[in-house]
């Protein structure tokens, strides 16, 4: 008896989904397996130019942070991250002094899960000038918070081409922070107003230069209210997040830009550090240079957090809670 063999083609059918904002174009839900690392080149532009003595120290209201402000979205048009707003800018006034928030947008890929947002943040301004220390007064602000920013920006762009967050995610600049959270507060309180659905918030806080004798890369502020870390080790598969005693000792999870979302929304609002009282001694100073950063560190930390989040934008249900 004769066996015939049937061969069945098959097409593939490609099917693109309608989007539901102008501003930006449906991404789909697959990987780009292409899309390259951020670069210890690209980290150490970023801090380069927000840290150096032309921006002279990113005060609030001050022409430096306006430099500063015109960087980050110059950078964000680049990499193809929408405004949120009608445009970068989230205005708002810092006890007197006319600023902003920057805010940029990468709607999510699945209809349902785009409803949820994830917000990545970390302040852009500083304090302007310090002590003089040998004729110099520019408190550039490396690790406070250009490293941060740098994060945030370098994120940015590899989520817009990886193109694979199932939910939304607000990529923010904060300013006014060094005015005491000024910048976040008005933020958390204009989205609580607009009844958005934040699933978490992670914010990057000095991480310039690695942690001393730690067996993890970086430490979580809010370690107890949260089961953050645990999921971000258990997402990365290695432990990149630990517990800092000293975090909670000087109340760090009060002290930066995810505090007034997690007072907002009582959800996990985190930040993600690696100065630990004993690794960097230019803290509001006038060496808080670009020159004291580890880039090669600081490129791995953020490259390691890029699956961590991802998964973040991706799981079905909100496996990251409040304990």
């Amino acid at each position: 008896m004769t066996k015939n063999i049937l061969i069945i083609l098959i097409s593939v059918l490609f099917i693109n989904c309608k989007q539901g904002t102008i501003a930006q174009p449906q991404a789909k839900t697959t990987e780009n397996t292409s899309v390259e690392k951020t670069k210890v080149s690209d980290v150490k532009n970023i801090v380069d130019f927000l840290a150096s003595d032309e921006l002279e120290g990113r005060d609030t209201g001050s022409e430096g942070l306006e430099k500063a402000a015109k960087f980050i979205e110059e950078e964000f048009k680049k990499n193809k991250i929408a405004p949120y707003f009608e445009t970068y800018r989230d205005a708002f006034d810092a006890k007197g002094t006319a600023t902003y928030n920057v805010v940029g947008f990468l709607k999510g890929t699945d209809d349902e899960l785009s409803k949820e947002f994830i917000i990545l943040g970390a302040h852009f301004d500083h304090i302007g000038k310090g002590k003089e220390v040998n004729g110099d007064v520019i408190a550039n602000g490396a690790n406070d918070n250009a490293a941060g920013s740098s994060a945030v920006i370098s994120l940015s762009k590899q989520f817009a081409q990886l193109k694979n967050n199932k939910r939304s995610i607000l990529f923010v600049l904060f300013g006014a922070e060094e005015r005491g959270l000024l910048g976040s507060a008005h933020l958390a309180e204009v989205l609580k107003e607009k009844n958005i659905n934040v699933y978490a918030m992670v914010n990057f806080e000095m991480i310039g230069v690695p942690l001393n004798d730690k067996p993890y890369k970086a430490y979580i502020t809010g370690y107890e209210i949260s089961n953050m870390a645990q999921k971000m080790n258990e997402y990365a598969g290695s432990e990149l997040i630990g517990y800092l005693p000293k975090a909670k000792e000087f109340q760090l999870f009060r002290r930066s830009d995810n505090y007034p979302f997690y007072e907002q929304f009582k959800v996990p609002c985190q930040t993600i550090s690696t100065f630990d009282f004993t690794n960097y001694d230019y803290y509001h100073h006038v060496d808080d240079e670009a020159s004291e950063m580890n880039f090669e560190f600081m490129a791995e930390l953020i490259n390691s957090c890029v699956p961590v989040l991802t998964k973040m934008a991706n799981t079905s249900d909100k496996e990251i809670k409040l304990n």
